[in-house]
């Protein structure tokens, strides 16, 4: 479980629930000390945000490679099968899962990203299609103020051209999953274990 901006280690675990029980769960904290904001958000990003405009693909090489780092030494670290390993991100954690799949194809069996972001690839690397038929649950909030619905829409549209089996709704909810979208979470997840 990949927490976003501004978290850590500790704050995914409210996704827990939907995930089966006999699934071993590991939760990394984010590379980069992220004092940014007001007085009531500081923790740990993936990167740092910039003043305007969305990230793009290459801001997210550090942020990759440490995830993949991380996802490497799993089977040493808690003999976890590195043929099923799945990524469940939340907002930037959910744009690191999705970046570090498109750089390093076939890391993962799936990816949940709950209110996040893809950014755009170019043309050349979508076309070699790096999520080909990867298995990917995208929940959109309608409402959401930090990955907007327009944002969110254009990141369906990257994944599906980078060839992801994309299982996606837009949720009546903003920057976060609602009832229904854990429902759906644990559904799309049950259906993973088969």
């Amino acid at each position: 479980m990949i927490h976003g901006r501004h978290g850590n280690e500790d704050v995914p675990w409210i996704f827990a629930r939907g995930i089966p029980e006999n699934w071993p769960i590991v939760s990394p904290r984010a590379i980069e000390f992220d004092p940014e904001t007001d007085e009531h958000e500081t923790g740990y990003s993936w990167m740092l945000m910039r003043e305007t405009g969305w990230p793009e693909f290459s801001e997210f090489d550090g942020a990759t490679q440490a995830l993949s780092d991380f996802i490497l030494a799993l089977p040493d670290v808690y003999q976890a099968d590195p043929e099923n390993i799945m990524l469940l991100g939340f907002s930037q954690g959910a744009a690191t899962a999705l970046c570090t799949a498109v750089a390093h194809p076939n890391i993962c069996r799936g990816i949940a990203s709950l209110v996040g972001f893809v950014p755009e690839l170019d043309s050349e690397l979508q076309s070699d299609q790096p999520l080909a038929n990867l298995p990917v649950f995208m929940a959109i909030g309608e409402r959401d103020d930090r990955v907007g619905l327009n944002i969110a829409k254009q990141s369906r549209d990257t994944l599906i051209n980078a060839g992801a089996d994309l299982t996606w709704d837009i949720y009546k909810t903003g920057h976060k999953l609602n009832s229904q979208g854990m429902r759906d979470l644990a559904a799309w997840l049950g259906r993973m274990i088969k």
